[in-house]
């Protein structure tokens, strides 16, 4: 049996599955995207496909001050977009 492997949510502190989080990253140049391969290089952030929690992070900046850097609204946008496309 494969190990299944887990990451936690940064707005909502639960750990989950990989697959049931999103990714966004800051990569070494400074910017932030979100990242649908799981795989950037940088620092990353997971964020639960919810469209809540993703609202919630963009209310509170949670993810600015996780990722040490201002998250453009297109990102959350992008979030929001995938999780509506599920």
């Amino acid at each position: 049996m494969k190990k299944v492997p887990l990451r936690t949510c940064v707005i909502t502190k639960e750990k989950c599955e990989k697959r049931l989080l999103l990714r966004v990253v800051r990569t070494p140049e400074g910017n932030v995207i979100f990242d649908k391969s799981g795989k950037a290089n940088g620092k990353g952030a997971y964020v639960k496909k919810d469209k809540d929690v993703i609202l919630k992070a963009q209310k509170t900046k949670i993810l600015d001050n996780f990722l040490e850097v201002k998250v453009p609204d297109i990102v959350y946008e992008e979030l929001l977009k995938e999780v509506a496309s599920e």
